[in-house]
């Protein structure tokens, strides 16, 4: 599996290494991914998400649910 983001869609970008020297060497910028557990009483059950940080606050603030509707229409999740 990727390193994206099931909830917000994050992933890894492309970037340059600039030293003090001004030479530039590409580079990626990883997303902070964390497998989590999240229980939904709607269902009641335990979800698995690789969710990154960002993607941790969204739910704890709108609720597992909602986060899951929304992540679903966008495609995050199939």
């Amino acid at each position: 599996m990727s390193r994206i983001c099931q909830i917000t869609g994050k992933q890894s970008m492309v970037g340059n290494n600039v030293s003090h020297a001004n030479n530039r060497s590409k580079r990626r910028f990883q997303v902070n991914l964390q497998n989590k557990k999240f229980y939904n009483p709607e269902t009641d059950e335990w979800i698995s998400l690789k969710v990154s940080t960002s993607g941790i606050r969204h739910i704890n603030k709108v609720g597992i649910a909602t986060a899951m509707k929304r992540a679903i229409a966008n495609g995050f999740i199939k």
